[in-house]
């Protein structure tokens, strides 16, 4: 090997153990806490993105962090209902979800997405299980009145975390999709943001992250150097009234704040669609996202 590559190696090596050893104290202070990761977006639909991404999740649960995963799979809805020559409505940003929908939704979320996922958790090397509401009732469904004409759209009445707990003592890493049903056994399609947020409280989690396609809240819309590393609630609101936080991003920070309240330490909104993103909002000094406190 001539010097020059000798050296090149050398300073790769040394980059790398710098990463290591600025992650310690991140690894050390996280250890046997629980973070509720609601993962969709972009990092969910790029093949080679998603291997690296379970790649993080497992390497968290590896160095002692407890990880639940709840997915979310709207493209994958679509692309399947089209398939099956069914028309794809949506109304104000809401998916349409009648009976024969909600079949799709329960097929695709919990029989292929989540399969899918729990799969590559396993060949990493870690340990998983796919679980949906209706599995020892992690989580009871109702409907929202304002939403009827949506169809069966709803949201989460209760939450039993039990069964949850015990697999995450157990080592396992927990993927859930968004899909419940009420006492009569009706389905539901619910929102995997608002899933992962009553999951979160109800584990009382240290860390609620939120995995989307955009770097997190922007002073500036389009404009990722405006990026707000940190807000508390009270900035969140003074956001919402002055229409920094608008679209989307709102029904995102109401969940944050929500949770907070309720109980979890911290919510991150991350841009999922880059490379470690995880590993850089959790286990380094600056992070990428936006982090919301009490």
């Amino acid at each position: 090997m001539s010097t020059s590559k000798s050296k090149k190696v050398q300073n790769n090596s040394l980059s790398r153990v710098e990463v290591l050893s600025q992650a310690l104290p991140y690894i050390q202070k996280f250890q046997d806490k629980i973070f509720v990761i609601k993962y969709g977006g972009a990092a969910m639909t790029d093949a080679a993105l998603k291997k690296l991404t379970i790649r993080d999740f497992v390497l968290l649960s590896c160095v002692g962090i407890k990880i639940v995963i709840v997915h979310g799979g709207g493209p994958e809805i679509s692309e399947m209902s089209k398939r099956l020559n069914l028309p794809v409505k949506f109304v104000d940003g809401h998916r349409v979800t009648d009976a024969k929908t909600m079949e799709i939704v329960e097929m695709v979320l919990v029989g292929k997405v989540q399969k899918d996922l729990v799969n590559l958790i396993n060949v990493s090397g870690g340990k998983s299980i796919g679980l949906c509401g209706k599995d020892g009732k992690l989580f009871d469904a109702k409907p929202i009145p304002k939403m009827k004409k949506f169809g069966l759209i709803g949201d989460v009445s209760k939450v039993d975390a039990s069964i949850l707990l015990t697999l995450i003592e157990k080592g396992f890493i927990p993927v859930i999709s968004s899909v419940g049903a009420d006492s009569k056994g009706q389905n539901y399609n619910i929102n995997a943001d608002t899933v992962a947020c009553e999951i979160a409280i109800a584990l009382k989690a240290s860390k609620l992250i939120l995995m989307t396609d955009t770097p997190g809240v922007l002073k500036k819309r389009n404009d990722p150097s405006s990026l707000i590393s940190k807000l508390t609630i009270s900035d969140v609101n003074k956001l919402v009234k002055s229409k920094v936080i608008s679209g989307g991003m709102i029904p995102k920070t109401e969940s944050a704040s929500s949770a907070i309240k309720k109980g979890v330490s911290a919510v991150h909104i991350i841009n999922g669609s880059q490379k470690h993103s995880i590993l850089l909002e959790i286990l380094t000094d600056s992070g990428i996202g936006t982090m919301i406190i009490k």
